[in-house]
């Protein structure tokens, strides 16, 4: 939600005086389902298709490894039935040699197959980070408004890794395994139907049992990384606000915050474990179940003489069926880890399916703005049935200074979110130059509109980076140029490397007026047709307030400037005051004007003068 704006009187609020989690702790609510298992396993497939001819590979090497074990286990048999029964160490020792020649190839396939799943899993994740974060450039302000960035860094970060994981360890897994459940289920039909017929036996009670589990852990690693996200969420919002939770000593609260969302991920995530992980011991004791019938059996057909059935053989079965059950109680055992990607990869998908921000079909670039607005009958709502903006009206001409003045909550910075675009409106029209702004597309808009925020945002990078950033095909001596306007060149220069001095922590090294002062050259560089300044000189001492105010006069020259001022003594020099109460114009004038008038901007600027309150 924009600054000075009205919040949700019923919105939970924690200690740094931010909405609890912010709007989306009243708009937005995380479902701890998977909702739809089939349709983000087809979307991970999708993004696997890049690469069909590795996973080919991988998938011969599988093969490979699977023939190689079939044949080992032959092997083992029969050299209980040739050589060990009839005591031939000469026999023995050449198949052993045979057999460990085999071995190493299974070895090397193994390698193969594994080092390649890692480089596809490797690759796909980072498409996937990409797309996530190409989607994120796309999304609409209020999305970011309406989410944690801590959960929206968990899942860029957190779900995408456990993504990678699973690709990387579990498909590997899920391929040989399915390659040698098939294999070795053939080869046990060509040693023994009867056999094979006996081991099967147990197989349905095993799928029953993992199939209950899996059902029941599925909602609680959704849960998990909800819960996860949320963490990070506040992790985040609390080390960006330590400044003033140790202003009001709220050190013991904070840490109580913590300890309830940490034990909630705790909860969530013992019981997404436990339930999955008993799958292990229960499908093991079905397997041991299932060797002591066919070794019971087995030996009984021996006694009876059946014919074709040898202690080589059962040795042989024995062998097989255990390769045979294995994968298989692998790739169960794979459903907690698959959960958990799963859950991830809906929550990444959740992102990349949110609605984008995107111009009308008859929009169209605009390469030059002269700076004629209005907005005319405007209604406005962040939440439907409670309206910030009620049949505003502001006319601007091309040059002229507009400033917009109001108490708190009266819609002022929300004007300036419409006129940008950042957010839609309800009802009513805005005009730039004559045209419809949804006829316009947002980046040319916003390339005419420069901004300085009360709210200071620098990047990591150098000073001369961050100037820049207003016009990337800036040259130096324009930087530097911009940066004297603005007044920030004395102290740039005091800097070790002056303007290559590089700014950590949206600048954190500097003092805010100091920031400010660079946001404000960011904007004289960018050379735009309309100019917005909400508090711009709001975090600057009063004698240096006084020489900016010559410099944005240089800068506001023959542009189109919304000015936003708490301290109406900073715009009596505007050419209009808009004077904004509970979302409505309610005076419109210049600052001599409506003094005169003795209204509602009478009011506000007496009380200022005379109490030095800040409106």
């Amino acid at each position: 939600m924009p600054q000075n704006e009205v919040m949700p009187h019923n919105m939970p609020h924690n200690i740094t005086g931010r909405p609890a989690g912010g709007p989306s702790a009243f708009l937005h609510k995380e479902k701890t389902e998977i909702k739809d298992v089939k349709g983000t396993l087809k979307r991970i497939i999708m993004y696997l298709g890049k690469w069909q001819r590795t996973l080919l590979i991988v998938f011969f090497c599988a093969l490979v490894t699977t023939v190689i074990t079939i044949i080992g286990i032959q092997l083992n048999g029969y050299a209980v039935d040739e050589f060990i029964s009839k005591k031939d160490i000469v026999g023995l020792a050449r198949i052993c040699i045979v057999m460990v020649l085999i071995y190493l190839v299974s070895v090397f396939s193994t390698y193969m197959e594994n080092s390649l799943m890692i480089r596809v899993a490797q690759k796909t994740s980072a498409n996937i980070r990409s797309d996530l974060f190409s989607s994120l450039q796309k999304l609409p302000l209020k999305y970011f408004d309406t989410h944690s960035s801590g959960d929206l860094m968990s899942r860029l970060t957190n779900d995408v890794d456990n993504i990678n994981l699973t690709l990387s360890q579990s498909v590997v897994q899920l391929f040989s395994g399915i390659v040698n459940v098939v294999g070795m289920l053939i080869a046990m039909l060509l040693l023994s139907p009867l056999l094979t017929l006996i081991g099967l036996l147990t197989m349905p009670l095993m799928f029953f049992t993992s199939k209950v589990l899996a059902v029941k852990s599925q909602k609680f690693f959704k849960e998990q990384q909800y819960e996860l996200g949320r963490l990070n969420g506040y992790i985040e919002e609390m080390v960006s606000g330590q400044k003033v939770i140790k202003v009001f000593s709220r050190e013991k609260e904070v840490e109580d915050h913590f300890k309830g969302i940490n034990e909630k991920l705790v909860s969530s995530s013992m019981k997404a474990q436990a339930i999955s992980s008993v799958m292990g011991p229960v499908n093991n004791t079905i397997n041991n179940l299932t060797y002591l019938i066919i070794t019971v059996c087995g030996g009984i057909l021996i006694i009876k003489g059946f014919a074709g059935i040898t202690v080589g053989v059962i040795f042989s079965f024995l062998l097989y069926m255990r390769n045979f059950t294995q994968p298989i109680n692998n790739i169960l055992n794979l459903f907690s880890t698959i959960q958990s990607a799963l859950a991830g990869a809906e929550r990444v998908f959740e992102v990349m399916d949110e609605e984008k921000e995107k111009d009308a079909n008859n929009a169209r670039d605009i390469q030059k703005i002269e700076g004629n607005v209005k907005i005319e009958s405007v209604n406005f709502s962040y939440i439907p049935g409670k309206p910030v903006l009620k049949e505003a009206t502001i006319t601007a001409k091309k040059g002229q200074t507009i400033a917009i003045v109001g108490p708190t909550g009266a819609g002022k910075t929300t004007i300036i979110n419409l006129l940008t675009k950042f957010y839609g409106i309800d009802d009513g029209t805005i005009y730039i130059d004559g045209q419809n702004i949804n006829a316009i597309t947002r980046k040319s808009l916003r390339q005419s509109i420069s901004m300085v925020l009360q709210d200071t945002f620098l990047f990591s990078d150098t000073i001369r980076g961050n100037i820049r950033y207003g016009k990337l095909t800036a040259t130096d001596e324009e930087v530097e140029q911009a940066a004297k306007l603005a007044h920030a060149h004395e102290f740039i220069m005091q800097l070790p490397q002056g303007y290559d001095t590089i700014l950590s922590d949206n600048g954190g090294n500097l003092s805010q007026g100091q920031r400010q002062l660079l946001s404000i050259a960011r904007a004289m560089i960018a050379q735009s047709s309309v100019l917005i300044l909400d508090e711009a000189t709001s975090s600057i001492d009063t004698r240096t307030e006084l020489i900016i105010q010559n410099a944005l006069l240089k800068l506001m020259h023959g542009k189109t400037s919304f000015v936003i001022a708490h301290r109406l003594s900073t715009i009596k020099n505007a050419d209009k005051i808009i004077v904004l109460d509970g979302g409505r114009v309610v005076e419109t004038g210049t600052h001599s004007e409506l003094l005169l008038s003795g209204g509602f901007y009478a009011n506000l600027y007496n009380s200022q003068f005379k109490k030095g309150m800040a409106i």
